[in-house]
């Protein structure tokens, strides 16, 4: 399951609310700063929430979901619990609760302009949410990430908040590659140390050469179906004294 996070939208007082002109090419140009020095996706979805309260017109909330083409959706990020329950499922139901964001696999953007038209009934009128603007960030098959900001006034967003929305996604979705990126990386260095480890570790209770000692390591993964960062893991916390059981590689 994702991290979820819930935060506040008073960090980013350096920028204007809802900015125009210069003005907005000023904060869109920090809010790229703020986003692109993030540590982690996470972190950058934390922020991207709260930037878009302040720099989308006519936003009050904000939040970030993961909807795969099951249905199934996660929130990843959330500016307050309104957001929170706009976007879960009720009772575990497993359905998409925003009326309009099965468009979003054919479209960047949908508009949604009074969420009690038709009667309402949905699951933003029911929290009083009456407008909503969803962006998309990523796609591919099986998967949209999305960034909706909402607000309880019918028609809050127009065709200005739309542009806005479309350039300040843009900076997400690059600050967003760039953080996995730079985790996956890290994770890959983090990855292949441990390995490492485990290789000497090998070398030395077996007395074979490296090549032999990775060679066991991979035959061990592969025969006790366990991906290898993790044998490696074990290894290492087995051999100082953690209590992990070890592998008989031979």
């Amino acid at each position: 399951m994702p991290k979820r996070f819930v935060v506040a939208a008073s960090e980013f007082t350096d920028l204007p609310r809802f900015p125009v002109g210069f003005e907005l090419a000023e904060s869109l140009t920090a809010a790229a700063r703020h986003l692109h020095g993030t540590g982690t996706p996470d972190d950058t979805m934390n922020a991207a929430v709260e930037l878009a309260v302040r720099l989308l017109p006519g936003a009050e909330h904000a939040g970030i979901a993961e909807i795969q083409r099951s249905g199934r959706l996660r929130t990843l990020a959330w500016t307050d619990e309104t957001v929170r329950f706009a976007a879960e499922p009720r009772h575990g139901g497993g359905h998409t609760p925003h009326p309009d964001w099965e468009r979003l696999w054919t479209t960047p953007v949908v508009r949604t302009a009074d969420s009690e038209a038709d009667g309402g009934g949905n699951a933003l009128s029911g929290l009083g949410l009456r407008s909503a603007l969803s962006l998309r960030l990523r796609a591919d098959r099986r998967r949209l990430t999305v960034l909706t900001a909402y607000a309880r006034k019918p028609q809050a967003f127009d065709e200005d908040a739309t542009r806005i929305g479309r350039l300040f996604t843009a900076h997400v979705s690059l600050a967003l590659d760039s953080a996995t990126v730079r985790e996956q990386l890290t994770e890959a260095m983090r990855t292949r140390d441990l390995i490492g480890q485990a290789t000497g570790i090998l070398m030395e209770r077996l007395d074979i050469d490296a090549a032999g000692a990775f060679e066991s390591l991979v035959k061990a993964s592969q025969r006790e179906n366990v991906k290898l960062r993790d044998l490696a893991r074990r290894i290492v916390d087995a051999n100082t004294g953690s209590g992990g059981r070890g592998v008989n590689e031979r």
